[in-house]
This record gives C-alpha cells, structure tokens and sequence, in this order.
C-alpha cells in the first residue's frame, strides 16, 4: 500500500503526480482547510499554488460582510470594494490578507481586522473615542503617548473620586456571537535601560471597591460584572458582556466602567481601547476572576 501511493507521487516522472491533479480538484480540497494552512500546501507545487489564489477558496473564508468593511475603510486609504485606486481588479486572496491586517478608520479612532485563522471580524475602540468623565480636566486625566497600544496613545488617570467610562458604537458584524472587553493597565510602564519598568506611584483606590463594567446589547439586553482592577504593569482584558449579531443589519452597543464611589479616590489606571471580537478569542475574563 505504501509503494503503491509513493508511486502516485510519481518521483521519476513515469506516473501521475500532485503535480497532475487539476487546480479546480485541488480547489474543491482547499476550501476545508484554514488560511494559514492554505498558505502553506501553496508551496507544494503549481497546481497547489494556482488554487491556493483562486477566488473560489477565499471567498469561502472572507466574512460575509467583507464588502461593508471595504467600505468602511474606503474614506481612510481611496481603497473601493474590490479595485485598488488604478482601477486594477484585486484577487479575493489579497482582500483577505488586506483585512487581517490591523486597519485603522473613523479618524484613526478605531481599528478593525480579522482573526487570520477563522476569519472572525475583531474590532478596538480606542479610549479617544469614549465618553470619560474628566478627560478635558488635566489635574484628572491626561493622554500619554506608548509603544504599547494599537492607538499610539492611552488615557492615563491620575486621580479622581468619580471614575466613568462609556461607549457605543453601530456596526455590522457577520452573524454570530461576540464578546466585549475592556483593555486595562495599573500603573505607567516605560522603557528605562531597555526594560519595561512600571511606575506605579498613582496605583491606589481599585482594591476598596470593584469596577461595575456593563454591555447594552443589540436588543436592549443588559450584561454586567464587578471586577477589581489586579496586576499593576500589565495590560488586562476585562470582559463587559457578550452578545449575539444576527447578521444582515447593523448592531447597536453601548458598554461602560464605572467606580463612583465618592468615599475614596482612585488612580493610576492606563485606559487603551474596548475590544470586540468572537467569543472565545480572548481567555475568559482575560485571567481575572471577577468579584464575588
């Protein structure tokens, strides 16, 4: 059996080979495997690499809505649906590859891309584009510029009794379901000597009381959780809520943190963007556990 199957492979060009299977088969094989593996078994040979491009493959594994996210980014880069700005003809290969790549839109305050593998849609919001109490007052609030978020910058609390944080947005998602989170850091972190230090001289009030973080979801539905704010010098997921996109139309969120009360102050909190993205992408609770 296995000299029968070495011989399909034909090494001495005397039998068929991979080589010899027609790209639409190979094609029809293809559609079952995730991208990155596809990527791989292109350089097999030519057969594999011609139907490792084909339309047919990628359009299978681009979300259903990959045109309203061309669109979306349309305004940011002179880009159209399926045509570069000469008026060339894109393969749907190179959108999928455009689109797993960290694409900013609305100004640079957001930022959307797909998960390489599944092609799940994940979308962040950064903390410019939130509702803060305080932000305009620099005795409270100040944005800092870093190395460590998508947005080049993050909102820095220094100090304050009453700390709030909301949110919303309108968007079509693909069908089904997602998760929100809150991208979190006790204490400032910079480089000093070519290490990662954290100040953490503000870090004070989070351990009193936990932070309510909430989700409004598409049909009004609400989700909340407590957390305390844990682990000073590195970025946390702190999840919101989840809800379920039925695909088709837009989905309307609102999500919120908030701390308000006013028997103690709190500081010391880098506030970098919301995440949305399929569930399960990010490990539950982001390895907090929430408040009991």
């Amino acid at each position: 059996m296995g000299a029968g199957a070495s011989s399909m492979v034909g090494p001495d060009g005397d039998g068929p080979g991979l080589g010899d299977l027609p790209e639409a088969c190979v094609a029809a094989v293809l559609v079952y495997l995730d991208p990155p593996d596809i990527c791989r078994v292109a350089r097999l040979n030519r057969a594999f690499r011609g139907a490792a491009s084909a339309d047919y493959v990628w359009e299978s594994k681009l979300p259903s809505n990959y045109a309203y996210l061309l669109e979306k980014l349309a305004g940011e880069d002179g880009a159209t649906d399926d045509r570069r700005c000469g008026g060339k003809r894109i393969c749907k290969k190179e959108i999928y590859a455009r689109l797993c790549k960290p694409n900013p839109f609305d100004g640079g305050t957001k930022i959307l891309w797909l998960e390489k593998w599944k092609g799940g849609v994940c979308l962040s919001i950064s903390s410019k584009a939130l509702s803060i109490t305080g932000i305009d007052d620099r005795r409270y609030w100040n944005y800092i510029p870093t190395e460590e978020s998508r947005f080049q910058t993050v909102a820095y609390l220094q100090q304050i009794w009453w700390f709030e944080v909301e949110g919303e947005i309108e968007f079509c998602f693909p069908a089904g379901d997602y998760e929100v989170f809150f991208r979190l850091q006790l204490g400032r972190t910079c480089r000093r000597l070519g290490r990662r230090v954290c100040n953490a001289e503000h870090i004070h009030g989070w351990d009193v009381k936990p932070v309510r973080f909430q989700l409004r979801g598409p049909d009004g539905e609400h989700a909340a959780a407590l957390f305390y704010l844990v682990e000073p010098g590195s970025w946390v997921y702190y999840r919101a809520g989840g809800f379920t996109a039925e695909g088709g139309g837009a989905t309307k969120l609102g999500f919120s943190m908030r701390q308000i009360d006013c028997t103690h102050t709190k500081g010391g909190l880098c506030v970098d963007s919301v995440l949305i993205c399929p569930t399960g992408l990010v490990p539950r609770h982001g390895g907090v556990c929430p408040a009991t």
